[in-house]
């Protein structure tokens, strides 16, 4: 054990990682196991990535919440009313303004819900930050009210069908890469990412080396950058794996006025669009959180606010803000969420709040405030996520998979204490 201690200790990664991801791979052998073979089929793990999206996307405006000692519990209800909101909006409000099959029809929904995502958080925020009510009281009727008011918006009518490129958006069988462009383009995107990560490491260590900082040994530098290319190149394989079906391919070469070949259509489905948001929006928080000032302010208020405050820092504003972008982000969990349903009704985002929690906890965001990644919380929401679709597939009700994340969650909640008192050692 001492051995392996001093090589996790050389590579500088945070061992909690090595636990997720031990965790994550029993997850998937046991459940692939049990069924038969069937959970790491290329169609269930393509299934899984859709699913994971829309709780992945709030898990990361979730870790600057925890990160800044708060929390936010009305995630769910408020991705049901703003799902609503932007069904309402694009069935019925925008087609008698400017008709059906308007191609401004789907952004300006998007456009829509964000704004009012923005708003909900930030009067979240200006009862928190600046008028000092607890964030647990403040969204745990949040949780209540905006739940309330999905039912209002259509006094609990489902709103359906959703604008059909509005429903790209959600991933299914055309909101893919392999549908909208070609088989090629994942591939693409694949080897443009494994060019960011070698980039990204070489320049980081000639930094650090600049000034003096000490870095990794080679082999532990490309040890841990070839296993983040071979884990995107392997998701990339899985994901062309995964074959449109024959019905759906042969509609869509029809629809292009393309001729169906005899021996029938085969299309990759390739990396869905939901994934490529998620991708983008964890990119560019984990630059935001790591290289910005805003950054820097979310971890220091986390770590001590007090200190935090006489340094300079406008505590207020910053959790202000912090909340905004929950409310931004929600929003758009809200239209990935309800593009892939094709649909939204009150039911909407029902018991999200619990997932987006856990997935943050289990990802390595301490509730104590100061500690997380957005890389982890994307982790945290891929093992909730498979814990749920592993027992779905087993045939085991609802209430069952609720457990189930509720012993991962406090399990988790515990391992990080333990963590942290340790350190403290």
């Amino acid at each position: 054990m001492g051995g392996l201690s001093r090589i996790i200790a050389r590579l500088e990664v945070d061992p909690r990682l090595f636990g997720m991801i031990g965790a994550l791979i029993l997850i998937w052998l046991a459940f692939d196991f049990a069924s038969g073979g069937l959970f790491t089929t290329p169609r269930n793990l393509f299934n899984l990535t859709l699913q994971t999206s829309s709780v992945a996307i709030m898990a990361i405006g979730m870790v600057m919440v925890i990160v800044t000692r708060q929390i936010d519990l009305s995630v769910g209800s408020v991705l049901g009313v703003l799902g609503m909101l932007m069904a309402v909006t694009q069935g019925r409000w925008l087609p008698a303004l400017i008709g059906f099959d308007n191609p401004w029809i789907w952004p300006a929904t998007v456009v829509f819900g964000a704004i009012c995502g923005i708003v909900l958080g930030a009067f979240h925020g200006w009862l928190i930050g600046y008028l000092g009510v607890p964030s647990f009281v403040v969204t745990l009727g949040g949780l209540l009210v905006w739940r309330g008011a999905a039912w209002y918006v259509t006094e609990g009518q489902t709103v359906s069908p959703l604008d059909l490129r509005f429903e790209l958006l959600g991933g299914g069988a055309y909101g893919t890469l392999g549908a909208q462009i070609g088989g090629w383009a994942s591939w693409v995107l694949g080897l443009v990412g494994v060019a960011a990560l070698v980039f990204m490491a070489v320049r980081g260590r000639r930094q650090r080396t600049a000034y003096g900082f000490p870095v990794r040994p080679v082999w532990a530098e490309s040890l841990v950058v070839g296993v983040q290319c071979a884990v995107l190149l392997g998701f990339v394989a899985v994901m062309q794996a995964y074959e449109m079906p024959s019905v759906a391919a042969k509609r869509l070469y029809e629809a292009r006025g393309l001729p169906v070949p005899e021996d029938g259509v085969h299309i990759a489905e390739g990396i869905p669009i939901p994934v490529l948001i998620v991708l983008g929006l964890a990119a560019i928080f984990t630059i935001v959180l790591m290289r910005s000032r805003f950054g820097r302010y979310v971890y220091a208020i986390g770590g001590n606010p007090d200190a935090a405050n006489l340094a300079g820092i406008d505590n207020r504003k910053m959790i202000f803000k912090v909340f905004v972008v929950m409310g931004f982000l929600t929003a758009l969990s809200a239209v990935v969420a309800s593009a892939r349903l094709q649909s939204a009704d009150v039911a909407l985002g029902t018991s999200d709040e619990l997932r987006v929690i856990a997935a943050a906890v289990i990802g390595g965001t301490s509730l104590m405030g100061g500690i997380g990644t957005i890389s982890g919380a994307i982790l945290g929401a891929v093992v909730i996520q498979s814990l749920q679709s592993g027992m779905a597939l087993l045939g085991a009700e609802s209430y069952l998979q609720n457990i189930a994340t509720g012993i991962v969650l406090v399990l988790a909640a515990g391992l990080d204490l333990l963590y942290q008192k340790r350190r403290r050692i």
